[in-house]
């Protein structure tokens, strides 16, 4: 595998052809990050029906899955949560999940602010709700 390529141990495994994140210079760029967790389909507070289709969901479950996951991937490649500089969410229902979702943010990033864009999207790959695009700084480049 390439040097720059970084594929994490604890977070779920991609659902394509990409690695968790890759460095460039001093800068690590995430993938898009969600809720499940590795080795299972498991997606936290997610109910499906036979047929695979959401039931139910809590926005608030996945919005911890996915801060968890994020971190995950970020202190594996050698960065940190306070290293974040920009941060992109897609939120397949904004109109009731923002403020849930932003109320966890602002918990989780009290100390660090990252540039923040959120985005609303008709849908993800896999069903959840919530997924996290990240760039990060490394130290030492």
């Amino acid at each position: 595998m390439r040097k720059d390529l970084i594929e994490s141990k604890k977070a779920p495994e991609p659902v394509g052809a990409y690695p968790h994140a890759r460095k460039v210079g001093n800068l690590l760029f995430l993938s898009g990050v969600g809720p499940r967790e590795r080795g299972t389909k498991n997606i936290p507070g997610v109910e499906l029906d036979d047929q695979g289709r959401i039931v139910s969901y809590d926005i608030e479950a996945q919005c911890h899955s996915v801060f968890k996951n994020v971190r995950y991937i970020l202190e594996e490649a050698g960065s940190s949560w306070d290293a974040l500089v920009d941060v992109t969410v897609y939120l397949t229902n904004m109109k009731d999940d923002f403020k849930t979702y932003n109320r966890l943010y602002a918990e989780y990033f009290k100390d660090n602010q990252p540039c923040r864009t959120t985005l609303e999207i008709n849908c993800l790959p896999t069903p959840i709700a919530i997924e996290l695009k990240c760039i990060a700084e490394l130290s030492g480049g």
